[in-house]
C-alpha cells in the first residue's frame, strides 16, 4: 500500500517558511518521495506500518496549514493515469537546418 501526504502550508512569514522547509525535509528524511509539488508518497508494507507513518506525520506537522493523508492499495496506485501536456519543440531537426555555402 501507499501513503500519500498532501499539504498546503502558508509561506507569508519567515517562521512559516521555516516550518514549511522543516516539514518537507522531515518527509524526505522519512523516505517519502515527491510526486508533485506538495504531494509526497511512500510505500508501506502493511496497514500497521502505514498507521505508524501516519502517526509520525501527525507528530511532525507544522502548527499552521493543511496536511491531508490518504492510504491506498498498490492496485489502486497502479491504476493512476498520468496525463501530461503536449511537448513543444521549436527546434528544426531536419534537413531544413542545413545551410550550404
Amino acid at each position: 500500500m501507499r501513503v500519500l501526504v498532501m499539504f498546503d502550508l502558508p509561506t507569508e512569514t519567515a517562521e512559516n517558511r521555516r516550518n514549511y522547509t522543516k516539514f518537507r525535509k522531515y518527509l524526505i528524511k522519512s523516505g517519502f518521495m515527491m510526486m508533485q509539488q506538495s504531494v509526497y508518497v511512500r510505500l508501506a508494507l502493511n496497514q500497521t506500518n502505514a498507521k505508524g507513518m501516519i502517526d509520525s506525520v501527525k507528530k511532525n506537522k507544522p502548527p499552521e496549514g493543511l496536511v491531508q493523508i490518504i492510504t491506498i492499495t498498490e492496485k489502486q496506485y497502479s491504476k493512476m493515469e498520468i496525463i501530461s501536456g503536449e511537448y513543444s519543440n521549436d527546434t528544426v531537426d531536419t534537413d531544413e537546418r542545413l545551410l550550404m555555402l
